[in-house]
């Protein structure tokens, strides 16, 4: 994932900006006493991607990456629409608690950018997609870097078209939606009023999106690693935020781990899940990284 990346991440302030004063004020309005849900995933399972982590002879990927996993952040999925028997496919072949959370093809997001085109792609795509029937997490919509508020009023119909009985996370990086108040927070309610998750982007070229603004109780997170030793660091800021936001009230965790080269992502991950673990006092399955990571650093 090239998106953020710098070339001296050691130059870069990693900290976590304070949160947006809605996000106490909505953790405390929705808040529940409903058990934790947490999901740590990569955003693929692609051996060649994942290097050192399958086992010497693993032919199914799949079928070993969800047994190490509770969840994939299903990339593939932005760059074509599969047929109606490769999601049964993958349902079949994963685990029963295993989720995936696809990411909605580009057709809609960059080609069409949301018009009234982009609808007729859509029904197609949520057509096959829903053949992953209880294993479907949350879906998400990716819009590219030049979409601008200028066109709100697509973001507008499109979140009113959206059909309820799936669960929807946006993530914008057009710095406007963020940086100019009044924009910011029309934003942050019609999310917050749809009940749809504001994904939160922690790379390192970016640091003007972090926005830090829950609009549900799910934080939706896609963690773009340095291939740095800060990397490490970053993660354990993240479970020291993810600890207030749970004493607040959320109640539901997606954590995505990407890096800008793939190669460590099930490292970083695990490590990950052994504090998450640790802090929630969770029974997340620990992925067994067969060797140490390559020495990036």
């Amino acid at each position: 994932m090239k998106f953020g990346k710098v070339e001296r991440p050691e130059l870069i302030d990693f900290s976590l900006p304070n949160d947006h004063k809605g996000t106490k004020t909505l953790l405390d309005k929705i808040g529940s006493h409903a058990p934790l849900k947490i999901h740590v995933g990569c955003a693929k399972w692609n051996k060649q991607d994942l290097k050192n982590f399958y086992p010497k002879g693993t032919r199914d990927e799949l079928g070993y990456y969800s047994s190490q996993f509770n969840c994939i952040e299903l990339n593939a999925t932005f760059y074509r629409i599969f047929p109606i028997e490769t999601y049964q496919k993958w349902k079949e072949k994963t685990p029963e608690n295993f989720m995936f959370f696809p990411k909605i093809v580009q057709n809609v997001s960059h080609l069409r950018r949301l018009n009234d085109q982009a609808y007729p792609v859509l029904e197609s795509y949520l057509a096959v997609t829903s053949n992953l029937e209880h294993k479907l997490g949350t879906i998400f919509l990716q819009m590219h870097n030049n979409f601008s508020p200028k066109d709100w009023d697509r973001v507008v119909k499109f979140v009113e078209h959206w059909p309820k009985e799936y669960r929807l996370a946006i993530e914008f990086r057009h710095t406007d939606w963020f940086n100019d108040t009044v924009i910011a927070e029309e934003l942050y309610h019609l999310l917050e009023e749809n009940n749809i998750a504001n994904i939160l982007v922690d790379t390192a070229g970016r640091r003007d999106i972090m926005h830090m603004r829950l609009t549900n109780n799910e934080a939706f997170i896609r963690f773009v690693g340095a291939n740095h030793k800060s990397d490490y660091e970053r993660l354990d800021d993240w479970v020291e935020k993810l600890t207030v936001w749970k004493e607040n009230g959320l109640s539901n965790i997606n954590f995505f781990v990407h890096q800008n080269m793939e190669v460590e992502s099930p490292f970083l991950a695990s490590y990950l899940i052994k504090k998450l673990n640790r802090r929630f006092h969770y029974n997340l399955t620990v992925p067994n990284t067969l060797a140490p990571p390559p020495s990036l650093f």
